[in-house]
């Protein structure tokens, strides 16, 4: 029977998946997470804000959880691009989407003030990381569901706007994530309900949708997110998420890029209507994927994290990817975990 490397540490593979939290606590499942699974990577939803006192306080909690199971400081998420979707209510910075912000009379500086407003933010409440900005090119008026979250239709302003976002946040601390790779912005259904066709040739997606990520990776974003989509011209079998071809291949291959890869959540319907979340995560993984992220069921995430450990058993040259991620999650952590929660102040970090 195939066994794994002497060097090879199972326990290791907890530091690669993202959990979501139940409520406004620290919860006991969660805390099984952090002691049995030994992961320490979560995300937070409206669910989990009552009050920056509150989040505060839970990220101070997580912290503590993970530092007494003798575990590194957790990468704390959350999606705050602003407008449609935004979890921080008042008295946190309120922005439009960032559409709108990109079609300002001063693009730069609005979409500036915002990254610089939203790291203020999260930096009060121990969160570190944030899942923006959105790098899709969409064009306007052509009913496609990113219109509003993308910074536009034409690759090169996305491009330049997404980098002063990216460079702004983690300039102040907070890893940012470039998403959706290779490209959301031509398809017309929405992935959290069911698997999106991206049909658009492979010129095409090289010429108005691959830029974006390009100047992403050349000023250092920290992480990018991959898209639950089949790009009929990338790999016509299998979604981004899924695909070596994309992840592996045209990611790290081609571009060199070799930062985090993250994934969207595997419980979308693009993703679970389809097939085994756990199989699709073993998929992922083996594609290139540094961090699964499930966002509800812990169930899910205990489930997913036995399947790729019986897939690393089986395959030593799974072994070899788990060490690389490891790696890499490892260096984003060192540079934008926090052990320490900063003190809250009178003003909400930014405009309204």
């Amino acid at each position: 029977m195939t066994t794994t490397p002497a060097s090879t540490d199972i326990s290791a593979l907890g530091q690669l998946f993202m959990a979501g939290l139940p409520g406004l606590i620290l919860d006991d499942s969660t805390k099984n997470l952090i002691q049995k699974y030994r992961i320490n990577n979560f995300i937070y939803f409206k669910r989990n804000i009552e009050s920056p006192e509150q989040v505060r306080q839970l990220s101070k909690d997580l912290h503590l959880a993970c530092r007494d199971n003798g575990l590194s400081p957790p990468l704390i998420a959350i999606d705050q691009e602003g407008g449609s979707v935004a979890r921080l209510p008042p008295p946190f910075s309120q922005f439009p989407d960032a559409r709108v912000l990109a079609d300002a009379a001063e693009p730069e500086k609005a979409l500036v003030d915002y990254a610089h407003a939203c790291s203020c933010d999260l930096q009060r409440i121990g969160v570190n990381y944030n899942l923006a900005p959105v790098l899709d090119v969409c064009a306007a008026g052509k009913d496609y569901f990113m219109e509003k979250r993308s910074l536009g239709g034409n690759a090169e302003n996305v491009g330049r706007l997404g980098s002063l976002i990216i460079k702004e946040m983690q300039e102040n601390g907070i890893a940012a994530c470039a998403k959706h790779f290779p490209g959301l912005g031509a398809a017309v259904v929405d992935p959290h309900f069911q698997l999106p066709f991206v049909k658009k040739t492979e010129p095409d997606i090289r010429l108005h949708d691959i830029p974006p990520f390009r100047q992403a990776i050349d000023v250092g974003v920290a992480s990018i997110m991959t898209s639950h989509t089949i790009y009929h011209h990338l790999d016509p079998e299998k979604p981004a998420t899924l695909s070596k071809k994309i992840l592996t291949g045209l990611l790290r291959n081609e571009l060199g890029y070799d930062g985090v890869i993250i994934t969207d959540d595997l419980e979308m319907g693009a993703i679970e209507r389809e097939g085994d979340l756990s199989q699709a995560a073993v998929e992922s993984f083996a594609a290139g994927a540094d961090m699964l992220l499930i966002c509800q069921s812990h169930e899910k995430v205990i489930a997913a994290l036995h399947e790729i450990t019986a897939a690393i058993i089986r395959n030593p040259e799974l072994a070899t990817r788990m060490q690389e991620s490891v790696q890499r999650v490892s260096a984003m952590r060192q540079k934008f975990a926090r052990l320490v929660v900063a003190k809250p102040t009178t003003s909400s970090g930014g405009p309204g």
